[in-house]
């Protein structure tokens, strides 16, 4: 798909995930129940209702382009598996950090062109931050009503390494790795919100050495990579997208020169 249609998409999806934003926050202000759905994860009505607003302005926006939703995920692969180009959405990423009252939580919305997340908008319900960026227009962070601002990834030079790390999963694997590195200053984080840190140049890698889902990294995957990064497996390859098994391999979030791999398999 070409540039100028692409962003001709960004205002109008930004503020859908705007909305979507205001619906999960009438939830988060009010009693939150929470149900347990079939892979353990947490579900709420918040999820559910930033579900149908997203699914309803995409499909008024693109009728012609598919669907994936998390919270409408029974599609099959052979069904999918003819999609070129779709929407991938997370209605709700971080519902643990909803659930927590922490604010680290997002509405994630991307573009799928080729396999390839090509348009990304990550809105965060509490702050009135979006991160949004589309190919050949640039990446870009907007508080509420005020200007936005260009991102970039900052390219580690050495010293400190900046580390994002999941703030609810964080396991055994990410351990290692933090102390094969040595000199490193934390960054603990919520959903997208990590992928989006390596992004405007506020950490130097987010090692994700964890499960995760297609439609939790797509949107942030494409705002990395619009501001100069990379989003890869631990054989430096780009994450692929409409898989037909929709979790992630582990996966690496930096500015793509340095090689943090070596921090986990043992050769440094």
């Amino acid at each position: 798909m070409d540039s100028k249609t692409l962003n001709g998409f960004l205002q109008p999806v930004c503020a859908l995930a705007a909305l979507a934003g205001q619906e999960i926050l009438k939830v988060y202000q009010g009693d939150i129940e929470v149900e347990t759905k079939s892979d353990g994860s947490p579900l709420t009505a918040a999820d559910q209702a930033a579900h149908r607003v997203i699914v309803a302005g995409l499909a008024k926006l693109t009728p012609d382009i598919p669907i994936l939703s998390e919270e409408a995920s029974e599609i099959s692969y052979e069904q999918r598996a003819k999609w070129s180009r779709f929407w991938l959405v997370d209605p709700l990423d971080g519902t643990r950090e909803f659930v927590k009252r922490n604010g680290e939580f997002t509405v994630n919305i991307a573009f799928i062109d080729n396999r390839k997340p090509v348009l990304g908008v990550v809105y965060v319900p509490v702050t009135g931050i979006t991160y949004f960026a589309c190919e050949g227009s640039g990446a870009f962070k907007q508080k509420s009503n005020k200007a936005a601002r260009a991102i970039a990834v900052s390219p580690y030079t050495g010293g400190t390494v900046r580390i994002a790390a999941s703030r609810s999963h964080a396991g055994e694997a990410l351990e290692k790795f933090i102390v094969a590195v040595g000199d490193v200053e934390t960054i603990s984080m919520g959903s997208s919100l990590k992928l989006c840190l390596v992004a405007e140049g506020a950490a130097d890698v987010y090692p994700r050495l964890g499960p995760t889902s297609e439609w939790d990294t797509a949107a942030a995957h494409a705002i990395v990579d619009v501001a100069g990064g990379k989003v890869t497996d631990l054989d430096n390859n780009s994450l692929r997208y409409n898989k037909k098994n929709i979790l992630n391999p582990w996966f690496i979030v930096s500015d793509g020169v340095t090689d943090w791999t070596r921090f986990i398999n043992g050769t440094d």
